[in-house]
């Protein structure tokens, strides 16, 4: 007779583990009280960094092409591929991971990495992209993702007759979890340009330049997009991919969900294991343990988080239909022990959530 059924879940830890091996190390854990249990592991991604890493967990092929850095450098990056989608991660190959040394460069850092990811996935046959656009490091509204595409800019005209012809018959639906306009107070470069490294006066150079960038577009395609909301993703890659590719928008972690079929292997699950590397405010505006809680929900089983930290109080947990959260901090005070040695750590709290969910 077999023992509970468990899915863990797990987002990455962000710079100390991928979330593959969060799923490992809380096996491991969960093994040492229910060895009988059926595990299984699917590692979720909320369209950021990560993104490529779950798809490919989940039994997507991953496509190897080496494409244009945030500035301009050659990187090798990939898509995951299966069938006829396409996963396409803007941060593997041009946001700020990519960046040089750590560098900033809010005024020439470019979206054209992205772009030739997608040229290469179009070549190749795909017709149905998902496009991951978290972690950006430009603030270029698109221009360069389209120019990689084959769009032209010449003085202040837009040309869109070159656009890859694949993209009139494909299907384009990007993560965005943010509502922002492209332009203004609330818009790419005013909200999210200093995070990129842009001081105040760069943050007026880039949102006139994005101001200038919409008016072409509205030329070129008739209609002015630049107040949709999720316009302001990314630096403004949301509003080229939706103004000119005629993409949908959709919340990052549900669109993975669903991309990664988390409803059918929820089914029939006694516990699901979700986490992050911290759990905080942030977590509830959209990230993947409360889009994995609220997707369990549906299939009616418990969700428990792991995690590096715990901001949240139980009364927000419970609001986020989270029963418990582990923290790394909660068994190792040491952060800097934490950081090193997450694996261990996780495997302690996977033995703990075994028995006392189990």
């Amino acid at each position: 007779m077999t023992g509970p059924r468990v899915l863990l879940a797990p987002d990455k830890f962000k710079g100390s583990l991928p979330a593959h091996e969060v799923a490992r190390a809380l096996a491991e854990g969960v093994r040492r009280v229910r060895p009988d249990a059926v595990l299984d592991s699917l590692p979720v991604a909320d369209g950021g960094d990560g993104t490529l890493d779950a798809a490919v967990a989940s039994g997507f092929e991953r496509v190897e092409v080496v494409v244009d850095g945030p500035t301009g450098e050659r990187v090798a990056t990939s898509y995951a591929r299966r069938g006829s989608t396409a996963v396409v991660e803007m941060a593997d190959a041009c946001g700020l991971v990519r960046l040089p040394g750590g560098v900033l460069a809010p005024m020439t850092a470019s979206s054209r990495g992205l772009g030739q990811v997608v040229a290469a996935a179009l070549d190749a046959g795909c017709r149905d992209l998902v496009v991951g656009i978290g972690g950006s490091a430009s603030t270029d509204g698109g221009v360069a993702m389209l120019t990689a595409l084959g769009a032209s800019v010449d003085g202040d005209r837009l040309d869109l007759t070159g656009l890859h012809p694949a993209l009139a018959e494909a299907r384009v639906v990007a993560a965005c979890d943010v509502d922002n306009p492209l332009t203004g107070p609330d818009g790419a470069a005013a909200v999210y340009g200093p995070q990129k490294g842009a001081d105040p006066a760069q943050v007026v150079v880039l949102d006139e330049r994005l101001a200038r960038w919409a008016e072409l577009v509205a030329a070129a395609t008739g209609a002015d997009r630049r107040d949709e909301p999720g316009a302001g993703a990314a630096g403004g890659v949301g509003f080229g991919l939706v103004a000119v590719l005629g993409a949908e928008l959709r919340p990052g972690i549900a669109l993975m969900l669903d991309l990664l079929g988390f409803a059918d292997r929820v089914a029939g699950s006694r516990l699901v294991v979700t986490g992050e590397g911290s759990l905080d405010e942030q977590s509830l505006r959209g990230k993947a343990p409360v889009g994995v809680s609220s997707a369990a929900a549906r299939a009616g089983a418990p969700v428990v988080a792991v995690c590096g930290r715990n901001l949240l109080t139980g009364q927000q947990l419970d609001a986020a239909g989270i029963v418990a959260a582990y923290a790394l901090t909660d068994i190792e005070p040491d952060v800097s022990v934490c950081l090193a040695e997450p694996a261990r750590l996780l495997a302690d709290l996977g033995e703990r959530i075994a028995r006392e969910h189990l």
